[in-house]
């Protein structure tokens, strides 16, 4: 079996070799670009598993790199981001990075982001066949070939926004708080009540499904708690 690749775009020397070490130890084989067009020509050459993103790069920054990995490749997406980077964090996410790490990070909880993203068997093997595909009015997601359609047009998801919708969709009407999706979908428990990564997937989600069709359901916000996918009567 192959060892997964992590493609490391960060231009902080000290950075690149906590990082490497720390995911080289884990089994994983790590490639280091220090700009934006380093990062797309690895990606390109490469094809890694996983991209580590710093939003901070010399030449294309981290936003733009995340931009021309959305349009051309379903690709999972990690950005690395220091604190009062707030505006850029958020513009990250609503491009279609699936996850965050604020600097600085603890070197654990990176490594355990990584293994969770790179965990994407896990909703397909823990999912019994009956459940594998979903169906709604308008609606169809199948877990095996990760599609979805509305009213017959294919609509195309990154696959994170696929794996939260499907986790939302497969329990229709249930409420689940920010920390659960996080736990479930993302695949680890929350250190820090900063949870913009879901709503911001929630927001996509609800501009590539709910905003340009009329249908029947609706992701809903539950107000002080969390989300649930909702067939309207």
């Amino acid at each position: 079996m192959s060892k997964e690749r992590v493609l490391l775009i960060e231009d902080d020397a000290q950075d690149q070799i906590i990082i490497t070490t720390a995911l080289e130890s884990e089994g994983y084989v790590v490639d280091v670009a220090e700009t934006g067009e380093q990062g797309l020509e690895a990606i390109a050459e490469q094809e890694p598993d996983l991209v580590l993103l710093d939003l901070i790069l010399p030449g294309i920054d981290g936003l733009e790199v995340c931009r021309q990995i959305r349009a051309n490749y379903d690709l999972p997406v990690i950005m690395l981001t220091a604190k009062d980077d707030e505006v850029d964090l958020v513009v990250g996410l609503e491009l279609g990075a699936d996850d965050y790490v604020t600097k600085p990070f603890s070197i654990r909880e990176l490594v355990a982001r990584v293994r969770a993203i790179l965990r994407r068997a896990v909703l397909s093997e823990r999912t019994a066949p009956h459940e594998q595909h979903l169906s709604f009015p308008g609606l169809e997601i199948d877990l095996p070939t990760r599609m979805v359609e509305i009213n017959g047009e294919q609509i195309h998801l990154t696959p994170k926004e696929f794996d939260l919708l499907y986790f939302l969709a497969s329990e229709p009407g249930t409420v689940f708080t920010r920390e659960e999706i996080i736990r479930h979908v993302w695949g680890y428990e929350s250190v820090s009540n900063d949870l913009r990564t879901v709503d911001t997937h929630v927001k996509r989600l609800r501009m590539k499904l709910e905003e340009s069709h009329d249908v029947p359901w609706r992701i809903a916000t539950v107000w002080g708690v969390g989300y649930r996918f909702q067939i309207q009567q």
